[in-house]
């Protein structure tokens, strides 16, 4: 794999297992972060919009929706706690020296994380429990706890690109003050950028659940409404990361210019630096790419005459690999392509409903809409890239580096090996569960299927009681 070419001679044996180890569980971790922030709240908006307007097909789809979200978070729950364990085992040299101050986000994420769960299991057995106005707001907690979850994880992640309130001395530390640990000077934009991500993910790829029901000549209100609710909520969020996207990049160069120079591939301080779209570093160089002359510079600092920081300007002990640089740049590129193919897509998407005020049947649009769900989980992936390994070979930037921070003792490989086979496990079982709700759901329809707070049981639902049984 290429996280390989990351080592250097003098690293421990056991960096490359560790790094890949953490890669992959991160990676399959935070496909299922969107689901726990953003899919519950689509799921609120739905039941809202029922309660408010009486409308059983949106209670349906949020009384599916709220199973499909509880799976989802057993998943997250397993995935989650191995990357809980695998900071200690892995990575002992964080915990030892800094643990007291990238231990404090994790402690608030623990909170939110037993918030969650608890209202989470309220929501689904209140279903033909509660009454609807109270059930609701049980789910308003399990969407709000989602959130600061995921607020506290960036915190932590954030405080390592960006470290602060920590006072060290001897490579010790001697004094933690939370609040700026917590909110570090990276914090606000990171956090705003995951949650639109996740908006953006959740959004994408459950629309593409409904957009290839359409495909299939499923017509019916369900559907349509199915698709338009996170469509929606996904082509409003675009614009709002580009807009946050670009800020962060200007942040990044102000005051991590290590990962802007990787971002742009650059080799020496300088000012007019083009921008290379696609390429690799190699031996120092930029090989095979398109610059663009001056880009660059207009966008770190809004005109030609910029200066930014090269490769020459950090010092050699701690200058990313031509490997860093290389996937950090590629990363970037692939992200800020996919967000903008996603982009175009929510423009089209806001054309065709400005006209019509429907839900747009063009086949072409519906095809390119099933597929749109999978492009925003790479740029999600190709985000995740640039900023975890855009710090290499830093841990805690300017206070720990990489190999110091990894365990060094045992054989990592087989660990990892167990990692891929109960995650292999815990997937297809997910995968298995969800397909198996669907095909059922697809049998019973919507039409005869009764809904929690619904009208009572007519002969045409065949003797069928009212609850979340039925759905």
């Amino acid at each position: 794999m290429v996280l390989s070419a990351l080592l250097g001679a003098a690293d421990p044996p056991q960096l490359l297992p560790a790094r890949e180890q953490m890669a992959f569980t991160l990676g399959f971790h935070i496909i299922l972060v969107p689901f726990g922030v953003a899919f519950t709240f689509m799921m609120l908006f739905c039941q809202y919009w029922a309660l408010r307007r009486d409308d059983q097909q949106a209670l349906l789809l949020a009384q599916r929706w709220s199973k499909v979200a509880a799976v989802l978070f057993a998943v997250g729950a397993v995935t989650g706690t191995v990357l809980t364990f695998e900071m200690g085992l892995l990575w002992p040299g964080l915990m030892n020296r800094y643990g007291s101050a990238f231990g404090f986000p994790f402690a608030i994420e623990g909170l939110f994380f037993f918030l969650e769960a608890i209202f989470m299991a309220i929501y689904i057995y209140g279903w033909k429990r509660l009454p609807p106005w109270p059930h609701f707001f049980t789910g308003v907690v399990v969407t709000l706890a989602g959130v600061g979850g995921t607020a506290s994880v960036i915190a932590a992640n954030s405080w390592m690109n960006q470290p602060a309130g920590v006072v060290v001395k001897n490579g010790r530390v001697v004094d933690v003050i939370p609040s700026r640990v917590f909110f570090n000077g990276a914090f606000w934009w990171e956090m705003v950028h995951m949650l639109l991500a996740a908006y953006i993910v959740a959004g994408f790829m459950v629309a593409g659940v409904y957009a290839w029901g359409l495909l299939k000549g499923r017509r019916d209100r369900y559907h349509r409404l199915g698709f338009l609710v996170p469509f929606t909520v996904a082509a409003i969020a675009m614009p709002l990361q580009f807009i946050v996207g670009d800020t962060i990049a200007r942040q990044v160069f102000d005051r991590e210019p290590a990962k802007f120079a990787a971002i742009e591939m650059v080799p020496t301080t300088g000012d007019h630096v083009a921008e290379t779209v696609g390429g690799v570093y190699i031996d120092g160089k930029v090989r095979y790419g398109i610059p663009l002359p001056d880009v660059a510079s207009i966008l770190a600092g809004f005109r030609p005459s910029t200066t930014i920081k090269g490769f020459d300007a950090i010092p050699a002990a701690v200058r990313p690999t031509d490997a860093v640089v290389s996937v950090v740049h590629i990363a970037f590129d692939v992200m800020v392509g996919t967000a903008s193919l996603l982009l175009l897509l929510s423009l089209w998407f806001g054309w065709l409903w400005w006209r019509r005020r429907e839900v747009p049947m063009n086949r072409w649009f519906l095809r390119s809409s099933a597929i749109a769900g999978l492009v925003a989980l790479v740029s999600l992936e190709s985000g995740w890239v640039v900023t975890e390994v855009g710090r290499q070979p830093w841990t805690v930037v300017g206070l720990l580096l990489t190999r110091d921070a990894v365990a060094t003792q045992g054989n990592l490989w087989p660990l990892f090996a167990t990692v891929l086979a109960i995650y292999a496990c815990v997937g297809a079982g997910a995968l298995y569960v969800l397909r198996t709700m669907g095909r059922r759901w697809s049998r019973e329809g919507t039409d005869a299927v009764a809904v929690p707070y619904g009208p009572e049981p007519t002969p045409a639902m065949n003797g069928r009681t009212t609850g979340a049984d039925d759905a």
